[in-house]
C-alpha cells in the first residue's frame, strides 16, 4: 500500500485507497480541468472536496502541497520516480496526466506543440481575462461605481472569442482533428460565461463555430460526470 504519510494535506483529506491518484479540487472551470481529464483518461483516482473557503485552501495542510492556495491539486501515488509526487497548476496537471496515461496529448511531437501551445493561451489569456470579466460583472466588482474595468475586461472576452472562432473554422477541436487536453483547459471557461451571466455582453452568439464546439464538448460523458466532480453539495 503506498505510502502518503508525507503529504500533511492527506491527513486532513484522507484517502481511502490510497495506492490510486488523489484530486483536491471543487467543481470550478479550473478545478473540473482535472477531473474531466481523469476520466476521459481512465485514470483511477479519488476526489476530495476542497472548498475555496479559507478554512481550506488557506488551511496549512492545504498549503503543504500547493502553497498559492488554488484548486485543484494533485497526489500521484506512482510518480514517475518511482515515489509520489504532488503537482498544483491546472494546466501542469493537465500535462502530467496526458503524458502519463499517453492520452490527449497528441499523436506527434508537432501536434503536442499545438496543443500545449493552445493550453498556455488558455492558462496565460483566456481563463484570466474570463475570471476578471466574472469579478466585474457579476461578482463584488459590478458595484463599483467605475465601469471601465468591466469593460476593459467585455472587450478584451470579445477578442479573445474571436480568435477561438477563428481558429475553430472548419475544425471541431482546437488542435485540429483530435480532441486533447487544451479543450479540456478551454471550454469550461466558456461555460463559465452563462454562470456569469455575461454571454450577451460578451457576444456569444455571434461565435457559431465556438457555439457549436462548447455543445460538443458538453456532450461527452466524461465532461459531464466531470464537471460534477466532486460533487458541490
Amino acid at each position: 500500500m503506498a505510502d502518503l504519510s508525507a503529504f500533511p494535506i492527506a491527513k486532513r483529506w484522507p484517502a481511502k485507497n490510497p495506492n490510486i491518484l488523489q484530486l483536491y479540487s471543487f467543481p470550478t472551470p479550473n478545478g473540473v480541468k482535472a477531473s474531466i481529464a481523469l476520466e476521459e483518461m481512465g485514470l483511477p483516482y479519488e476526489a476530495h472536496k476542497v472548498t475555496l473557503a479559507d478554512e481550506d485552501v488557506k488551511s496549512p495542510e492545504f498549503l503543504s502541497l500547493n502553497p498559492n492556495n488554488k484548486i485543484p491539486a494533485i497526489i500521484d501515488p506512482n510518480g514517475p520516480d518511482g515515489a509520489p509526487i504532488g503537482l498544483f497548476e491546472s494546466g501542469a496537471i493537465l500535462i502530467y496526466l496526458a503524458d502519463k496515461s499517453g492520452k490527449l496529448i497528441g499523436d506527434s511531437a508537432t501536434e503536442r506543440a499545438h496543443i500545449i501551445q493552445w493550453l498556455m493561451f488558455q492558462m496565460g489569456g483566456l481563463g484570466p481575462m474570463l475570471g476578471q470579466l466574472g469579478f466585474f460583472y457579476k461578482f463584488a466588482g459590478s458595484q463599483w461605481g467605475d465601469d471601465r474595468p468591466k469593460q476593459r475586461y467585455i472587450d478584451e472576452a470579445k477578442r479573445l472569442l474571436k480568435v477561438l472562432n477563428l481558429e475553430l473554422a472548419g475544425k471541431d477541436w482546437i488542435a485540429g482533428a483530435n480532441y486533447s487536453i487544451a479543450d479540456i483547459a478551454i471550454a469550461p471557461w466558456l461555460g463559465a460565461l452563462e454562470f456569469y451571466g455575461a454571454k450577451e455582453a460578451v457576444g456569444w452568439e455571434d461565435n457559431g463555430n465556438l457555439v457549436a464546439y462548447l455543445d460538443r464538448f458538453l456532450e461527452r460523458p466524461a465532461v459531464q460526470v466531470g464537471r460534477n466532480t466532486p460533487p458541490r453539495g
